[in-house]
Order: structure tokens, then sequence, then C-alpha cells
């Protein structure tokens, strides 16, 4: 019996696109998707506008005995007829204590945008505006993304700020104490470069978990997210993607908030005489002053420059991703099922 046996012809399909790149790919996800991610950055921006001012006020609330000592101590060295140069240390202590609040206001403003904007990049382009919106278990994935944004800052951060201080206790100048080490030795320049070489690795490492926010997005712990962030980060490709896209965009959100701080300066005479004005404590206005324009750069620098990095950063992480495990092309199923009804064909053939 002659004994036949089928193969597979099934060529793969030829209408496979090229992927675009970073650039193309975040530009047409904010395009294609502009009104949904711009009400979201409006009501995400706003939202923690007014949840700033009212944390700002708490704030100023707080600090104020602080205030009315400064205002006393300025009159008793007036009728003393001499110079006040008031002391911020009270304020800084209280700033610091309230600084907390507002880094958890940040990180939850720019989860919930990152969340969206990796939406939208994963929607693409041929997908419907309204399946950008979250049906089930957006609180969750906005609560996995947070917990990134606090699990990668306390990895970040905390190496700069103990070598920082470390360096200022032994080489700093304090009042009324000796110096620990002499100056022009080989350790104290050392260790007053430290704090230089801390900021480095501390960059290099918000460098390699920049993606971790993205992929976050997908459903991963935290943990798992950094882990995912950290490996396509150190490959051959990927941190010189990485360092490319986070230049540039560093560059363009510094610029922004240099300019429109320098855009709003006219609020801090106004702000200054309005709270003075209110309150007869001159110090209260002054520090007010110097925030407002501040806290008005850091919103509009937030709304017009958060959209865009997000996006950038989950098209990236969507790309690295993509280039070490392929996604499986539209052909690859009907050829498997091709291969696998040939090969049955054969048996039976072969059997009979």
């Amino acid at each position: 019996m002659t004994r036949t046996t089928q193969h597979d012809r099934t060529t793969p399909p030829t209408d496979v696109r090229p992927q675009r790149g970073v650039a193309a790919t975040a530009f047409a996800a904010l395009r294609r998707h502009r009104g949904t991610l711009t009400a979201a950055t409006v009501r995400v921006v706003g939202l923690s506008g007014l949840a700033g001012l009212l944390l700002t006020s708490a704030t100023f609330a707080l600090a104020w005995p602080v205030f009315t000592h400064m205002r006393n101590e300025q009159i008793r060295y007036h009728q003393l007829e001499d110079p006040y140069l008031h002391d911020p240390t009270g304020l800084v202590r209280v700033a610091l204590c309230a600084l907390p609040l507002f880094l958890l206001l940040l990180g939850t403003g720019s989860a919930a945008v990152q969340g969206v904007c990796s939406r939208a990049v994963a929607a693409g382009t041929d997908t419907p505006a309204e399946e950008v919106r979250p049906r089930t278990g957006g609180f969750a994935r906005l609560r996995g993304v947070f917990a990134v944004y606090a699990l990668r800052g306390l990895i970040v951060w905390p190496l700069p700020l103990l070598v920082g201080a470390a360096s200022h206790a032994l080489t700093g100048y304090q009042v009324d104490t000796p110096e620990p080490l002499e100056r022009g030795l080989l350790p104290y320049t050392l260790v007053a470069a430290s704090p230089a070489a801390a900021v480095l690795v501390a960059v290099v490492l918000r460098l390699a978990l920049a993606l971790a926010p993205a992929a976050a997005t997908e459903g991963l712990a935290p943990r798992a997210a950094l882990r995912r962030s950290w490996s396509l980060t150190w490959t051959r490709a990927g941190g010189a993607r990485v360092l490319a896209l986070a230049l540039p965009l560093a560059a363009l959100t510094a610029g922004v908030l240099r300019l429109v701080v320098e855009l709003a300066l006219p609020l801090r005479p106004l702000v200054r005489s309005l709270l003075e004005g209110a309150t007869g404590n001159f110090f209260a206005g002054y520090y007010a002053g110097i925030l407002a324009p501040v806290l008005v750069g850091i919103l509009v620098t937030a709304a017009l420059t958060l959209p865009l990095t997000c996006t950038a950063f989950a098209a990236l992480h969507d790309r690295l991703r993509s280039s070490r495990t392929p996604p499986r092309r539209p052909g690859d199923t009907t050829t498997a099922t091709a291969t696998a009804t040939a090969t049955a064909t054969a048996t039976a053939t072969a059997t009979a």
C-alpha cells in the first residue's frame, strides 16, 4: 500500500505591518485618544490642585504659631531698633512633616494618568476611544501603580538623602562645633564628593525602574513590575532607549516648569498683599507669595507634560516587552491548526 503524507504548505501572512517607533506610537495614541486623555488629565490635575490647596492651607494653619512668633520678634526688634533676621527652622520642620502628604497626592495623580495612558497605548489606533476607559478593577490597578511609585521612591531616594546628611555632618559648617574632618585631606575630599556619587547612583536606579509603572498597569505586583523594568532596561538596547527617552522628557519638563513659574511670578505680590491684609502677618503672606507661582507651575507642567511622559514610557515598555517575547501573529494560529490537521491525516493514512 502506498503511504501518502500531506505536507503543510501554508505560507506565513504577508500583510504583517512593521512596528512603529516609540515616538510614533506615543503620538498616535495621544492623537487617537486625545479626548479621553485630556478629560482624564484635566480631572486628575483639577482634583489634585484642590487637594493641594487644602493641604497647603492646613500646613499654614499648623505653622501659624511660627508665623506669630516671627511677627512678635519683628515687633520687639523694631522697638529695640535692631535688625531682625528670622529663623525658618520651624517652618522647615512643618514642611517636612507635610511632605509625605504632598508626595502621596503627587503619586496618586501620576498613577491615575499612567493608567489611562497605558490603556491608550495598549488599545492602539484601531480601538474606539471608549475602550480606553476601564471596565473593572480600576481601583485595584491604581493602587498597584501607586504602590510601584512608593516602592520605587523608597529604593531610589534614601541613599542620596542619607549620604547628604552624613556628608553635611562631617564637612558642613557647624555652629560652635569643630569640624570632624580636616579640610584639604583626602578623607574630607571623598566625603564632600560622596553626595554627588550618591545622586548619580540614584539617577541610574531611577532610570532602570522607569518602566515599572507602565508594567504595573498590566496587573503585575509591585515587585514584579520593578523586576520587569530592571530586566528590560539592562539589555543591549533597553538602557540606551530609556536614556534617549528620559533625557528629552526631563529637559522638556524642567523647561516648561521654569517658564510657567516665571510667567506666574506676578501672583507673588498679589497673594502676599491679600494674605497680609487679611491676617496682618507679613511672614505668612511672604511665604504664601513664594509658594503660589511654584504650585501653579507644578500643576500646569503636570497637565502639559505628564500625559506625554506616561504615554511615551508605556509605548517604550510595550516595545521592549514585545521585542523580548514577540507576540503571536494572526497567521500563527491558522498555521498551527493546519499542521495539526495534516499530522492527524497522515497518521490515519499510515495506519490504514
